[in-house]
C-alpha cells in the first residue's frame, strides 16, 4: 500500500492551520478533508467575532436564561470552568469585556456584560444546558484553538493515519514516531526564532504579546489583577493534549509558580522565556 507524505494549509481560527500527515494514498484527501472539517466546525461554533456562532448566541442570552449548546461547545466550556477553578481564576473565559474595552476584540451586538461577573457565573446544567447567572461575554480564544487541533488529530486517526502534525499558528499536536522541533520567537526580536524543545506524541502551545499590542497593552490579561500578564515574556507549554497546552500558557503567564500544581495535574511542563531571552522551566 502506497503511503504519501502530504501537507495542506487552510485559514481558520484567525491563523493558518497546517496539517502534515503520512497517509495511505487511496484516502489521503478524505482524511485531510475530515480533519479540516473538524477545525472549521470549532471555528463556526466558538467564534467570538461571528455573530452567527453558537457562542455569540450564548453571549446574547439574558442573565438567568438557560440555553442548550452543542457537544463541542459544552466540552470546551466544561474544560474552561475546570481550568478556572483549579487556577484560582488565572484562566477566565469571561474576560472578553475587558478585551472589547481595550480594542482587542470587536464589540458584539446586544446587551453589555456585568463588569463584576466572572467565570463563576457560567452555570453548566444537565442536558448540555448553560445558564449565565450574570450577563457575561465569553471568549474561548484561549482554549478553542487547542481543542480544534485535538479534534483534527482524532479525525486523522479515524482514517488510520499513523503519524502527522496539526499546527494552528504555533498550537500544535504531534502523533507517531517522529518528533517535532518546537521553535519560539525571541521576545527582543520576534523575527528571530530559537529551538526550544522536541515533542513526540504530544502537544505544545506558545503565548506571547508580540503581535497583539494596542497602545502598549497586549491581549494577554491576568484576570485576577486586570493587568497585562506577558511582561515581555513568552510561555510555551507541552502537554498530552493541545487543549490543555493552549489554555495553560495563559495560566503560566499570569503566575508561573502558582501554575505548578495544575501543570503537574495535567502532566504538563512549561518554558518561560523572559525579555532578555533567558529560559526557565516549570514542571
Amino acid at each position: 500500500m502506497a503511503v504519501l507524505r502530504v501537507e495542506r494549509a487552510q485559514p481558520w481560527l484567525g491563523t493558518v492551520v497546517v496539517i502534515r500527515a503520512e497517509v495511505a494514498a487511496w484516502h489521503a484527501e478524505a482524511a485531510l478533508e475530515e480533519a479540516f472539517d473538524a477545525i472549521a466546525a470549532v471555528h463556526r461554533e466558538m467564534s467570538f467575532h461571528d455573530g452567527a456562532s453558537a457562542l455569540s448566541g450564548l453571549n446574547r442570552a439574558m442573565a438567568g436564561e438557560s440555553q442548550a449548546v452543542g457537544d463541542a461547545l459544552w466540552r470546551v466550556l466544561n474544560a474552561s470552568v475546570l481550568l478556572a477553578r483549579h487556577s484560582a481564576g488565572r484562566f477566565d473565559p469571561t474576560v472578553a469585556g475587558h478585551l472589547v474595552d481595550s480594542g482587542h476584540l470587536p464589540r458584539p451586538a446586544g446587551r453589555s456584560p456585568d463588569p463584576s461577573a466572572n467565570w463563576r457565573d457560567i452555570g453548566l446544567l444537565p442536558g448540555r444546558r448553560v445558564v449565565l447567572r450574570r450577563a457575561v461575554w465569553i471568549d474561548l480564544g484561549g482554549i478553542a484553538k487547542g481543542y480544534a487541533v485535538d479534534r483534527a488529530v482524532a479525525a486523522l486517526r479515524r482514517h488510520g493515519v499513523k503519524a502527522g502534525v496539526v499546527n494552528a499558528g504555533g498550537d500544535l499536536r504531534v502523533f507517531g514516531e517522529a518528533p517535532e522541533t518546537i521553535r519560539v520567537r525571541d521576545p527582543r526580536d520576534p523575527s528571530l526564532t530559537h529551538v526550544l524543545a522536541q515533542v513526540r506524541d504530544g502537544a505544545a502551545a506558545t503565548s506571547a504579546g508580540y503581535f497583539s499590542r494596542l497602545d502598549g497593552r497586549s491581549a494577554l490579561l491576568d484576570p485576577v489583577t486586570g493587568l497585562c500578564s506577558d511582561a515581555g515574556r513568552s510561555v510555551t507549554v507541552c502537554a498530552p493534549r493541545a487543549v490543555w497546552a493552549d489554555a495553560l500558557t495563559k495560566v503560566v503567564l499570569a503566575d508561573p509558580h502558582g501554575a505548578l500544581p495544575l501543570l503537574r495535574k495535567l502532566h504538563a511542563s512549561a518554558a518561560v522565556m523572559d525579555a532578555a531571552g533567558h529560559v526557565r522551566l516549570f514542571r
